[in-house]
């Protein structure tokens, strides 16, 4: 679901900072990067992907000097085979879209697709294919970031929740030597017949810049999601804990 700790907390934590430098002073260059990474529970938008244990995590991203940048991210993940699938084990994240200022407004506007590789979930009752598709813009002014996520399908597997959307809020505060440290709260809404799935996410992220590509994080990550509807094997995913992410970019 967007990357070390959890698609919600990188894509709106790191991302956000390096989004806003990019606009701020324009690069002359196109660039390649990759990033390879592990944390000890995957959490998007709150919710563990991976049973509240850890996974391995990995991207590819070209940033084109005219604005636009594509992607692709992928994670190890287990809540598709807990939700009584038979496949589904790996999450490859698709992304496109284009970064640019207005004034002193930075934006992103974009299309991601989550990729659930090869999962059935459909097959399972009271479930709908996971496989899942949003488009999505984000403004940053000074170090706070808003940003809107609209779902064009079903959205991870609930049936009849196509137009489910996700607000967020984050802000990125340097706090010196290599330190950010970013809070930020999220509203997910689940566009279905019951309001279950509706849930509010909170989290409290630490990163530390080690050089030579290297950072580390740390959140302290909580919701409000019924702790039935998102409950797997018989763990609640959205309780509040700490995760600890390791990231190499190169």
């Amino acid at each position: 679901m967007k990357k070390i700790l959890n698609p919600l907390l990188v894509a709106l934590t790191l991302a956000s900072v390096s989004g806003l430098a990019q606009a701020q002073a324009a690069a002359p260059e196109s660039t390649l990067s990759f990033n390879v990474g592990a944390t000890t529970d995957y959490r998007y938008r709150g919710i563990s992907q991976s049973r509240l244990q850890p996974a391995v995590q990995g991207g590819i991203d070209y940033a084109d000097k005219s604005g636009f940048y594509v992607g692709a991210w992928g994670s190890t993940i287990k809540f598709i085979k807990d939700s009584g699938a038979t496949k589904g084990d790996f999450e490859l994240d698709l992304y496109g879209g284009y970064k640019g200022t207005a004034g002193g407004v930075a934006y992103d506007v974009g299309f991601l697709r989550y990729e659930y590789v090869g999962n059935n979930l459909g097959d399972v009752p009271n479930y709908a294919d996971a496989n899942t598709s949003e488009v999505y813009g984000a403004v940053t002014v000074g170090v706070v970031t808003a940003k809107y996520s609209h779902s064009l399908t079903n959205v991870f597997g609930t049936p009849d929740s196509k137009n489910s959307y996700y607000l967020d809020l984050s802000a990125a505060f340097d706090l010196g030597n290599g330190f950010t440290l970013v809070p930020h709260v999220g509203r997910q809404m689940v566009n279905n017949k019951t309001v279950l799935g509706t849930y509010t996410d909170y989290a409290l992220t630490l990163t530390k810049d080690l050089g030579n590509g290297l950072t580390v994080s740390g959140a302290l990550v909580g919701t409000d999601a019924d702790k039935e509807f998102y409950k797997l094997k018989n763990k609640f995913n959205g309780k509040s804990g700490v995760t600890v992410g390791l990231k190499y970019a190169f």
